[in-house]
């Protein structure tokens, strides 16, 4: 049971699409799309390599699936369709891409060190069939996309009003705000790399522009992403409460929230800060001066020593 636990929040949130009088249809689609998708991109290459590298094709090109099936079956304004699938659409399929080029280049033909973390996590909890837990980690990604990573673009969709709330307003601000500065954390950083690599500097700390406020300014612009999409969709989730029971409508709310949670964990304890310093300290002896100095995952002033 310990293997298949963490699965269970997920199956819940796709069970609790599936049961909402809004969502059936487009949540079995959905299902159906990620669970085919992570089979061949994901299960399939994991099982036959031992390497989990493969989720970082998958997870983004679901979300492209997401942003894709909400415009076919989004019932809702046209306009709100439209922006929601397109935000999912191109979002997705900038870190697809990315994962394409990553893979013809050769770096996934080893395992990235987020997931050998992952495995070390496994040791110390005790889960000593690796292979299983493996495959129980590509299914949970792809549980993700089905579920809750699919609320905000499901529950903006189904909203048939034409006038623009405050919330979505916000939202769209937010969302552009997050993704540009996602963009140019990015774009420091690989200017860091190439500068240091021309001066034949190895292994020093990128702690310039934004990597000067935050330890991962990139982790945290992501995850106002999907603040924004949470934020945009609180109008229309609101919209729900005459169409779905209240029971459907407080847990739908819910899951929306859950949202945030799930993105938040994901990107400072799962895969994202914790396992990457976890070997910058090691690669980086500079790197323990930077966390004394820097905050991790909230941008703010610099820190005395």
């Amino acid at each position: 049971m310990k293997y298949f636990s963490p699965l269970l929040p997920f199956i819940g949130g796709w069970i609790l699409l599936m049961l909402s009088m809004s969502f059936m249809e487009v949540s079995m689609v959905n299902g159906i799309a990620q669970l085919l998708l992570f089979t061949f991109v994901v299960c399939i290459p994991t099982w036959c390599t031992g390497r989990m590298s493969y989720v970082d094709i998958g997870w983004p090109w679901g979300l492209t699936v997401i942003g894709v099936i909400t415009w076919l079956y989004g019932e809702g304004d046209a306009v709100r369709v439209a922006v929601v699938s397109i935000a999912y659409i191109f979002a997705g399929s900038r870190m697809g891409l990315g994962a394409i080029k990553l893979l013809k280049m050769g770096h996934l033909d080893t395992e990235l060190p987020r997931y050998e973390f992952q495995k070390k996590r496994w040791d110390k909890a005790g889960k000593s069939n690796t292979a299983l837990a493996m495959q129980i980690e590509a299914i949970l990604q792809g549980l993700a996309n089905a579920a809750y990573l699919a609320f905000p673009a499901f529950i903006i969709a189904s909203n048939p009003s034409e006038s623009i709330s405050i919330f979505e307003l916000v939202g769209i601000i937010l969302w552009l705000s997050a993704f540009a500065m996602e963009s140019i954390a990015d774009m420091q950083k690989l200017s860091f790399l190439k500068a240091m690599k021309h001066a034949e500097k190895k292994n020093t700390v990128c702690n310039v522009g934004l990597w000067k406020y935050s330890r991962h300014p990139n982790y945290f612009a992501e995850w106002m992403v999907w603040n924004a999409l949470v934020i945009a969709a609180i109008p229309s989730w609101l919209a729900l409460f005459e169409s779905e029971s209240l029971a459907i409508f407080i847990l739908l709310g819910l899951g929306l929230l859950f949202v945030s949670k799930i993105m938040y964990t994901t990107l400072v304890t799962y895969t994202g800060a914790v396992p990457a310093e976890y070997y910058s300290v090691q690669k980086r002896p500079a790197y323990k001066v930077y966390q004394q100095t820097t905050n991790m995952f909230f941008p703010g002033p610099n820190k005395s020593q």
